[in-house]
Order: structure tokens, then C-alpha cells, then sequence
């Protein structure tokens, strides 16, 4: 038989602009759910919309 996952439900609370969805997605990533090429990818597309959001100032 195969290796089972182990699925857990979390709830996150906080106020607006706390980090929730920065801690998750980093929480998501330590424990393997998001691959390193994935992480790597959104890097690169928050760079390119950082330069195009400084250059329409």
C-alpha cells in the first residue's frame, strides 16, 4: 500500500494587511505543498509588477 497524506484544516485569523496570506503561503511551502520552480515562478512575476508599478509613478 502506498503512503498516505496526512490532511489537516487550519484556520487563520487576523486584521487586514497582518500577513495571513503570506504566513500561509510560506507554511504551505516549508512543509513541500508548493514546489521550488512554483516559488521561483510568482518571484519573478511580483519583480516584474514591482518595475512596472514603479515606472507608471
Amino acid at each position: 500500500m502506498g503512503k498516505e497524506k496526512l490532511h489537516i484544516n487550519i484556520v487563520v485569523i487576523g486584521h487586514v494587511d497582518s500577513g495571513k496570506s503570506t504566513t500561509t503561503g510560506h507554511l504551505i511551502y516549508k512543509c513541500g505543498g508548493i514546489d521550488k520552480r512554483t516559488i521561483e515562478k510568482f518571484e519573478k512575476e511580483a519583480a516584474e509588477v514591482r518595475t512596472q508599478s514603479r515606472t507608471q509613478r
